[in-house]
């Protein structure tokens, strides 16, 4: 599938210049968290799997050549940060023939973006493109999100 492809290159580019490093790399006790891209197709993932673990943002479309779909993916990909920090899972389906547990849990037409709270209700569906500035924001403004960064103060 060309967007598996797709989001390896693009996580692949998204490090560091590892691979082009001389120097043996040193592998921190710690690794940096990364954002976490998956196929529901491939998966076949449910939302109740992540219910009260992450925070789902869902991209549909009717196929991966849509350029609304390969436009929010870049966007969630260039600023992973902020979604990492809000515990985002990215989940994509551009396969409707496929019937995803996913595409049939949220039965989306045509593109797509889905912001699923952790109790597993929706939150937001958009038919556009969201820039990561404007995703983070609406998490930030539910009302879990709120509870959660007062318990973290």
């Amino acid at each position: 599938m060309r967007v598996v492809l797709f989001l390896m290159v693009a996580l692949t580019l998204a490090l560091p210049g590892a691979a082009q490093q001389a120097e043996p790399v040193i592998e921190a006790e710690d690794p940096a968290p990364v954002l976490q891209v998956i196929d529901a197709v491939e998966s076949g993932i449910t939302l109740d799997e992540l219910m009260w673990v992450s925070r789902p943002i869902v991209v549909f479309a009717d196929t991966d050549r849509d350029p609304r779909f390969q436009e929010q993916l870049d966007m969630l990909l260039d600023r992973p940060g902020p979604l990492i920090e809000r515990d985002v899972v990215v989940i994509f389906d551009a396969d409707p023939d496929a019937r995803s547990p996913v595409r049939l849990a949220l039965r989306p037409r045509g593109f797509s973006m889905v912001i699923v709270q952790r109790d597993g209700h929706v939150a937001l569906r958009k038919p556009h493109p969201w820039d990561v500035r404007e995703i983070t924001r609406a998490i930030d403004n539910l009302p879990m999100r709120i509870e959660e960064m007062g318990l973290s103060q």
